[in-house]
């Protein structure tokens, strides 16, 4: 039989019995496997010396070597008639009855391990009294259980009609998609059938051409060669009125010249090369240009509008740009105003010294000095333009594009809810977030959904899909860029198909 201290080390220290299927953690510690998953379901700790476990630490490795000690240990007592039946109201160390409950550990101890080390200062109660107080817990529990229940189970029922609304929607989906790429493929395959047809028709009237001239040329080959072997045959007699007999026959009325002139001159070659014009070399261009006229729906046609003095919208609605010499009147005109210069007559547009009466107010007033031109400078708060669509989206699902090129600053998508660049960074609004681009795009495609409330972004060039946000509907679609102080060449530019 194992000596005390050699019991105690085939022991673990969680249900102080006998290994069954020893794990072993990082820190070198073994338990059961069964006791040590309890145990780390409520803490992460090794129960013995309080190292840290990893969380994927509950997949532990048996410990092969304690496992056969364990079992050779258990045979033993077998073999020496020592291994009693168990009694489930029996200390499994002590051999006790277990009459006593561990408040602490909540667990059933006996009267010695009442007073071993293991259960120092802890709070005890006999098992009959202890029963009451956890009786009641459990029966206050009970309805809270049920609630429970009823909440979970309505839960896991709405979860299962998402789950079908969503089954639904994807198959839904899956045929709006097939829908769609068969118009798609119906469309290309008729046009496919009229190219072809096209060029059928253009290779049959070229071959018609061509075999009507080699028709021609074969006849004339035919004619030739005849002539030549008749020549040939006359010219072998050698009697002269034979020979001027034989030749006579059939050519008395047509003249040498006439006969014998070269008949490969009257022929040409005709060179009908086919040509299906641009359809030749830029046939997948022309068909995507030719698909945007049918494809349903298409990008939205947005015009502008501003309310910004300084802001000239084109007549197409199209682009924004910045009118300078607005602002600059404005400020010199106010300025000139608020100093008490007198004008010759009406309002000039030029400001030299000149379109004002000599010697109505000095150029300096103290020690601050200044010139028309400085004073002349544009107001820093008009440096931003912006404007809205004429559009005002309330339903449904709509997609435009915007070319914003090499602008330093923009901003494009909805009033409170837009795609920002600003010193060569992508930020969104609400909440502002940080966005890192492989590419800087030169259109931004947008794309927003009134019933789910989503606004996407993309890179018109390649449709690579930027973010999506939440969206506030209805809405109209929004634009600023900031322009510089010299009349802007290059816009902002909503793009039309």
């Amino acid at each position: 039989m194992a000596s005390a201290s050699y019991a105690e080390d085939l022991t673990c220290s969680v249900c102080l019995a006998l290994f069954t299927d020893p794990v072993v953690l990082l820190c070198g510690h073994s338990f059961c496997r069964e006791c040590i998953t309890l145990s780390l379901s409520s803490q992460h700790q090794c129960p013995q010396c309080r190292a840290d476990i990893p969380k994927e630490g509950k997949c532990l490795p048996t410990n092969l070597s304690l496992k056969s000690l364990v079992e050779k240990e258990v045979n033993k007592r077998r073999e020496e008639g020592n291994v009693k039946e168990v009694d489930e109201w029996q200390c499994s160390e002590h051999e006790e009855r277990l009459k006593l409950f561990c408040v602490t550990d909540q667990q059933l101890v006996c009267i010695i391990c009442r007073d071993g080390e293991k259960h120092q200062g802890h709070k005890f109660k006999p098992v009959k009294e202890a029963v009451a107080p956890l009786r009641e817990k459990l029966e206050a529990y009970v309805p809270h259980i049920a609630d429970d229940v009823i909440a979970t189970e309505m839960l896991a029922n709405t979860q299962r009609e998402e789950i079908a609304k969503t089954k639904n929607k994807a198959q839904q989906l899956t045929t709006q998609i097939s829908r769609q790429f068969e118009e798609m493929h119906q469309f290309l395959r008729r046009r496919e059938e009229e190219i072809k047809n096209e060029l059928k028709q253009k290779e049959e009237a070229a071959v018609e051409k061509m075999s009507d001239t080699l028709n021609t040329m074969e006849t004339a080959l035919f004619e030739t060669r005849v002539l030549e072997e008749h020549v040939a045959s006359v010219l072998d007699i050698t009697d002269p009125e034979r020979f001027i007999k034989s030749w006579t026959e059939n050519n008395s009325r047509v003249s040498l010249e006439h006969l014998f002139r070269p008949r490969a001159n009257e022929l040409k070659v005709v060179n009908a090369s086919l040509s299906l014009g641009p359809y030749e070399s830029h046939l997948q261009f022309f068909m995507w240009k030719e698909m945007l006229q049918v494809i349903q729906p298409r990008a939205e046609l947005l015009s502008l509008k501003s309310d910004v003095k300084n802001i000239t919208v084109s007549d197409d609605g199209r682009n924004l740009m910045y009118s300078p010499i607005i602002i600059k009147a404005q400020c010199c005109n106010q300025m000139c105003q608020s100093l008490g210069f007198v004008q010759r007559g009406s309002v000039h547009r030029s400001f030299g010294s000149n379109s004002f009466e000599r010697g109505s107010v000095p150029r300096s007033f103290g020690s601050n000095s200044f010139s028309f031109n400085e004073t002349c400078r544009e107001d820093s708060s008009a440096r931003y333009a912006s404007a809205f669509s004429s559009n005002n989206f309330t339903s449904g699902q709509h997609y435009w594009e915007i070319e914003v090129g090499k602008q330093n600053y923009w901003k494009v998508g909805l009033r409170q809810n837009y795609l920002s660049y600003n010193e060569q960074e992508y930020v969104t609004s609400d909440p502002p977030t940080k966005l890192t681009l492989t590419r800087r795009p030169q259109k931004i495609g947008i794309y927003l959904d009134c019933l789910s409330k989503k606004l996407s972004f993309y890179d018109a060039e390649n449709m690579t899909h930027i973010h999506t946000m939440s969206a506030f509907v209805p809405a109209e679609a929004y634009f600023e860029y900031k322009f510089s102080q010299a009349a802007d060449h290059n816009p902002l530019r909503v793009c039309w198909f």
